[in-house]
């Protein structure tokens, strides 16, 4: 049985997938994005769909969708820090208005909610593996809390709801999700690695290098926010892969990946304030409540990325 499913944050990264994914199996999809971070071109494949629409709106000030709602899925939120640091009232208001108004349209419609969180949670994180009972180790007051503070009120405003009004709700917590469509100048790792690497210049780590991050390949991550949408789960559940790398292990697979690229070098800068020394999620929850895994290897989604990118700047380039 179809359903109408509303996903804000439609036309980001990984939202746009999701919007695929659900018209590919039936669903009818309304994607709201105020565009300040997603690109109508991530949904041009949808353009003249009948199973889908697009509102143009923030959804911090409303969200107004006529018709039913059967679930919404709250992607809404700049999710790159320099993304989140040039936009950090923003990034505080999708997380606490933008929350509650997307709440709001499920309870109308007695809708499941789906929480699209993050493994930022977690801070710089104290335990290792991350499990989803870890309170975290966030700064609150550091440049980074627009965006860690704003998804764990989030969640904290998702749990709310469903005591208070017991309606139906999943939180699902993001570990570091690449692939296609994500903005060249993104500024995540995986993307900046690969810019530079095609552009010919040194790979910029910062540090020494020996921090890790588990890399989730976007088709899995979809897998497992649509696996959270039709189960009961209330969550908190982690979305990652398990495999853990340091960034110069994830930087010496770009440069063997890119064509031309193995010559080039790495060039250390200093590290961020609060970035994370380590990074990688147990993902027990999402196996044994979700039957939920990740399938594709970093080196299988960095070279599916890279071609996308490849494809890319190829339509960019202009024609004699």
């Amino acid at each position: 049985m179809s359903r109408r499913v509303v996903i804000t944050g439609g036309a980001g990264f990984v939202g746009s997938h999701i919007c695929d994914a659900l018209v590919a199996r039936g669903d009818h999809v309304v994607a709201v994005d105020n565009l300040c971070t997603g690109r109508l071109t991530n949904l041009a494949q949808l353009s003249g769909n009948p199973h889908f629409d697009f509102i143009e709106a923030d959804v911090s000030r409303e969200l107004a969708v006529d018709g039913p709602v059967d679930a919404v899925m709250h992607l809404a939120s700049p999710a790159s820090p320099p993304a989140y640091l040039r936009l950090p009232l923003e990034s505080l208001d999708v997380g606490s208005l933008g929350t509650r108004n997307a709440l709001e349209l499920a309870r109308a419609h007695g809708a499941r909610f789906v929480l699209a969180s993050t493994s930022e949670v977690y801070g710089d994180p104290l335990v290792h593996p991350q499990t989803e009972e870890y309170w975290g180790n966030v700064n609150p007051i550091g440049p980074r809390a627009v965006y860690d503070e704003a998804k764990r009120f989030a969640e904290t405003l998702t749990m709310t709801y469903k005591r208070l009004y017991d309606l139906p709700i999943g939180i699902t917590r993001i570990f570091n999700s690449f692939g296609p469509r994500i903005r060249p100048a993104d500024g995540r790792v995986v993307s900046n690695f690969l810019v530079q690497a095609m552009s010919g210049r040194s790979l910029t780590v910062y540090g020494d290098g020996s921090q890790t991050r588990s890399f989730c390949y976007v088709d899995d991550q979809v897998r497992g926010q649509l696996a959270m949408l039709d189960s009961d789960v209330t969550g908190p559940v982690n979305l990652g892969n398990p495999t853990e790398f340091t960034m110069l292990e994830l930087a010496e697979l770009v440069l063997e990946i890119v064509d031309g690229a193995s010559g080039l070098g790495i060039v250390h800068e200093p590290l961020p304030q609060d970035d994370p020394t380590r990074r990688r999620p147990d993902i027990t929850r999402a196996r044994e409540l979700l039957g939920w895994e990740p399938t594709v290897d970093l080196r299988e989604g960095l070279r599916r990325t890279y071609e996308s990118y490849r494809e890319e700047f190829a339509r960019a380039e202009p024609h004699s």
